[in-house]
């Protein structure tokens, strides 16, 4: 089959930028590949790159490219990667598409949903079925994303929004001198401050100051791969119950009866410390409504690329009368 006619998806975050191809509105993107985003200084330049290195013979005739950041009145800013605010027409321009849409990362998370089959997802407590009605995505990555998707007559509506710069939900002591803390530090208590990867580190070393201890690690990925450290135990403990706090409120602002899933790039790392932390406790610990919060399931996302669905979706929902050649 020829590559003319093919839609390009990306899923853009602030570390990596991650292209295919998709040749059909039901069809499952190909020709994955993740660059630097940045390595480039800009969506339109990093889209370039990747179709001259990747797919030199496709002719794109539609694109939907989620970005890790705010979308709106047709511009749209990559919050955690340095790059200034654009125009999703610039970018059309750029590529020489008739139909580019550019839409929030965790919108087209929350479009995947429906989706993805059991083996794309792993329970955190117990298995439950979901009820009909909204479903939920929260996310921490490089930052923390959080979305809704409501079904409708015409089909599945996603809610995308800010939700990772509401406020933190402290619950213990511990907690409660942790967002001191970073309240001190930042001016501001909010969530992704604390649920993203440079949050637990931010974690780790708020520990280590209350308890007059050494921060012997810096990263995220250093504390996910020392578990056995104290510390670092208890950061990840604290990360995952604070996660559980937040997705329970999301939960209940939303109506989530069909399910609330995680998605970002943490989490997939450290799913034993997950299933076994307070998460589950916390997201249904809210008197008086446990039992309404306990009917919901959560699970982890462990699709490889379920924002590059979600983007198809979209397509698909766009352009129904535009099909891939």
């Amino acid at each position: 089959m020829s590559e003319a006619g093919y839609w390009l998806v990306a899923d853009v975050g602030g570390t990596n930028a991650r292209f295919a191809l998709v040749d059909g509105p039901d069809g499952t993107p190909f020709n994955v590949r993740s660059l630097p985003t940045r390595g480039h200084p800009g969506l339109a330049e990093a889209a370039v790159a990747y179709l001259a290195r990747y797919a030199p013979e496709a002719e794109p005739v539609a694109a939907c490219l989620a970005v890790a950041g705010p979308v709106g009145d047709g511009t749209f800013h990559l919050t955690n990667a340095g790059w200034p605010r654009t125009s999703a027409e610039a970018v059309r321009t750029r590529l020489g598409l008739p139909h580019l849409e550019v839409i929030n990362d965790f919108e087209a998370l929350a479009l995947s949903l429906p989706r993805l089959g059991a083996d794309d997802l792993v329970f955190i407590g117990d298995e439950r079925p979901a009820a009909g009605g909204p479903r939920a995505v929260v996310g921490p990555g490089t930052g923390l994303g959080v979305a809704g998707l409501v079904p409708a007559p015409s089909g599945w509506v996603p809610l995308p929004g800010e939700g990772g710069q509401v406020d933190i939900p402290p619950a213990t002591d511990r907690e409660v001198e942790v967002t001191r803390l970073l309240r001190a530090e930042k001016g501001a208590a909010t969530a992704e401050y604390l649920l993203c990867g440079a949050g637990l580190a931010r974690i780790h070393r708020y520990l280590a100051l209350i308890d007059g201890a050494p921060a012997t690690v810096r990263t995220a990925e250093q504390i996910s791969e020392n578990r056995d450290d104290p510390l670092c135990r208890e950061a990840l403990e604290m990360f995952c119950a604070l996660l559980g706090s937040l997705a329970g409120n999301v939960a209940l602002t939303l109506g989530a009866r069909g399910g609330v899933y995680l998605g970002g790039g943490i989490l997939p790392r450290i799913v034993d410390v997950l299933r076994g932390s307070a998460f589950r406790a916390r997201f249904e610990g809210k008197p008086p409504v446990e039992d309404y919060l306990r009917a919901i399931p959560t699970a982890l996302i462990v699709h490889p690329a379920p924002a590059l669905a979600g983007a198809t979706v979209r397509l698909a929902q766009s352009l129904p009368h535009l099909e891939p050649a």
